[in-house]
């Protein structure tokens, strides 16, 4: 049976104090009322092991304070004051023990819940960084709070960059500067403030992005309720490049083969 020694170590502290309180009154020099005492070490008691040790740790505090009043008078028993006395230091250690209890209890619940919560957004991450849809979420001054591993791989980005939590603006400058878009370099800045705008009003319309090396992905925005967005890019390649006009893909070739470092490489195009 394992030992648990912070079930004892209150009431084992409440005796050692109360020990001790008495040799050194009798001996060496006089000891005021150690009640004050007693109610702190009820309280670390509670705080560490719970109510039931509090409570203990509480009963003992009585009985060494009501010793140690008896200790102190010249005549033998107790007057009024002496039981007024006792009885507060009860209510007070009896109250104390089980508030500090409580509230222990509360702050292990929301431990436990937090944890819970971390294990299950840390699963939900992994889980998000195996599909092929690129997934980023913002908070609501737009800044991506998580960026999964397909998104990195569609762009280019880092993971020192992505784990940087840059905001919405800076992926899309990301993009503009390994040249991502396959829009002409002069249509690149209205293209990202179009999305921008677009991005922070919560228009959920689906649109297509064309990357530079042929690839298609189909972007949706979402608001969602704490004022964040989240944004996903869903790979359709398959589906969108077999309408391309036969007349132009030497056109469409030479966009997606110019995709330098600067080059623009990808183009907007609106989902049907």
């Amino acid at each position: 049976m394992r030992f648990d020694w912070r079930a004892i170590s209150g009431p084992a502290l409440t005796a050692i104090t109360a020990v001790s309180a008495f040799l050194i009154d009798r001996y060496v020099i006089t000891v005021p009322n150690p009640a004050p005492l007693f109610v702190c070490i009820v309280a670390l008691a509670s705080s560490t092991s719970g109510i039931t040790s509090g409570l203990i740790s509480a009963a003992i505090a009585v009985v060494a304070s009501a010793l140690f009043f008896l200790d102190h008078r010249a005549l033998p028993g107790y007057d009024v004051s002496d039981i007024s006395r006792m009885l507060m230091l009860a209510a007070t250690a009896a109250g104390t023990a089980v508030i500090t209890g409580l509230l222990r209890q509360k702050w292990i619940e929301a431990f436990a819940s937090e944890q819970e919560q971390h294990t299950t957004a840390t699963r939900l991450a992994a889980a998000l960084d195996q599909v092929d849809i690129g997934i980023v979420l913002l908070d609501s001054d737009t800044r991506a709070e998580f960026i999964n591993r397909a998104f990195r791989e569609y762009f280019a980005l880092s993971d020192a960059q992505a784990d940087a939590k840059p905001p919405f603006i800076a992926l899309m400058y990301h993009g503009r500067d390994t040249g991502a878009w396959e829009l002409p370099e002069d249509e690149l800045g209205a293209f990202i403030a179009e999305r921008t705008e677009r991005m922070r009003a919560g228009d959920s319309t689906p649109i297509n992005l064309n990357l530079a090396d042929g690839e298609v992905l189909r972007f949706s925005c979402t608001a969602l309720p704490d004022g964040g967005r989240m944004l996903s890019y869903t790979p359709v390649t398959d589906l969108v490049r077999a309408t391309d006009d036969p007349d132009k893909a030497d056109y469409y070739r030479s966009l997606r083969g110019s995709g330098g470092e600067h080059s623009p490489a990808r183009h907007l195009r609106a989902a049907e």
